[in-house]
């Protein structure tokens, strides 16, 4: 019978669950989907692949996992930073410091990897239903803004966005990035 480290059964396997998702997303971050098998995973978890198999029955459902791991979590710290914010504008501050400051953190680099990847239609399809649920506090500031073609211009914000989190990533200064994002932002919107 395996070592349980836990008050309950329940309790271990969820913890269990949560170790192998964040060896699976190491390895996709540093090596790529096509690394993440159940042997890597259990390696890196220090755990049997056959033990790994009892929560995850293939690559494509650890990598499923992946996907709708990150994104609950990010758009938790959005929306409690968001809860302070009441103006148009002050929302869409709010949400491009928040999601700046996630990706200093390397919050968004499974997501990053995972779209470079092949993935799966399925698991691609979800990809994009969960970026496109995270964008709508943007959206929806942006349409309360009153900003002329208000889905094109949150689209735009969305790729300065991604291109911020990519300066970030290169290791540009998260503050330089999000102040001249801000200032990008701003100057766009007080043009339209």
């Amino acid at each position: 019978m395996p070592r349980i480290h836990a008050a309950t059964v329940a309790e271990h396997r969820a913890r269990q669950r949560a170790a192998l998702i964040r060896a699976a997303v190491d390895i996709l971050v540093e090596q790529g989907a096509v690394a993440v098998t159940p042997a890597a995973v259990g390696a890196r978890a220090g755990l049997a692949r056959s033990s790994v198999y009892q929560y995850f029955p293939s690559s494509q459902a650890l990598i499923a996992s992946i996907v709708e791991d990150g994104f609950p979590r990010a758009n938790q710290a959005i929306a409690a930073a968001l809860a302070g914010a009441h103006t148009p504008t002050e929302r869409i501050d709010v949400y491009i410091r928040q999601t700046l400051r996630l990706a200093a953190e390397g919050a968004h680099r499974p997501a990053a990897a995972l779209a470079r990847a092949d993935l799966p239609p399925s698991c691609r399809a979800r990809l994009v239903e969960l970026h496109a649920e995270q964008a709508v506090p943007l959206v929806e500031a942006v349409l309360d803004l009153g900003a002329s073609s208000p889905e094109l211009t949150a689209k735009l914000i969305g790729g300065m966005l991604r291109a911020a989190m990519a300066a970030i990533e290169r290791g540009e200064a998260p503050g330089t990035v999000t102040r001249r994002t801000l200032d990008l932002v701003h100057g766009g919107l007080n043009a339209s």
